[in-house]
């Protein structure tokens, strides 16, 4: 099966997006994980696995409330933050290079509750003016939404368990561990439904 065929052109790339907050104008992003995915046997499995820590951008605001969900202490230099520059354009060209791997036009993301990680990611590349952005700047593929219909729960951690997958709520908000059960997720609604059937379109 091609990457290319089966998602009409689009690489799925799934991430999760750790911030200081609810409000992309106004909150700092602080982490970043991401997974790139590939086919085995006919099978979507993960491949490869990217985390960034993100230093908070100048005048970006810190909700201790959500601080507290995720865990994350902004000032602690063993985190080996980077700028968003830096870690947008690491990623982008991580992406970028799997997009051609695969014969793709281009990336679409994959995460749960999707619209809240694009708009921190399209508010991110706006704030930095980082080039070459390789996602659909509208189109995503959301978890949530696919999860609703396929087990009838929205939330990640129940979806994991109706679907067989395990879920650590220790390891939950840490932006690699969520976006790897996010990968689960879609993977295993992906391969439930099977091979796609042969439709007579052109596009």
């Amino acid at each position: 099966m091609e990457m290319a065929h089966r998602f009409r052109g689009f690489l799925p790339v799934v991430i999760d997006i750790e911030t200081g907050g609810f409000d992309a104008g106004s909150h700092a992003v602080l982490e970043l994980g991401a997974i790139s995915l590939n086919w085995h046997h006919d099978r979507l499995i993960i491949e490869d696995r990217w985390v960034w820590s993100v230093e908070p951008y100048a005048g970006g605001l810190l909700d201790p409330a959500s601080l507290k969900i995720t865990g994350i202490d902004p000032t602690d230099p063993a985190r080996g933050a980077v700028s968003e520059i830096e870690m947008l354009r690491d990623f982008f060209s991580k992406v970028r290079a799997n997009v051609k791997r695969h014969s793709c036009q281009r990336a679409i993301m994959v995460a749960h509750n999707a619209a809240f990680d694009q708009q921190f990611l399209h508010t991110m590349v706006d704030r930095t003016s980082v080039k070459r952005d390789p996602f659909h700047p509208f189109s995503f593929i959301d978890t949530a939404s696919l999860a609703a219909v396929t087990y009838g729960h929205t939330v990640l951690s129940e979806i994991c368990k109706r679907a067989g997958i395990e879920f650590d709520a220790d390891r939950a908000h840490g932006a690699l561990y969520d976006a790897e059960r996010t990968a689960d997720v879609f993977c295993h609604i992906v391969n439930a439904w099977g091979p796609l059937p042969e439709f007579d379109s052109d596009d």
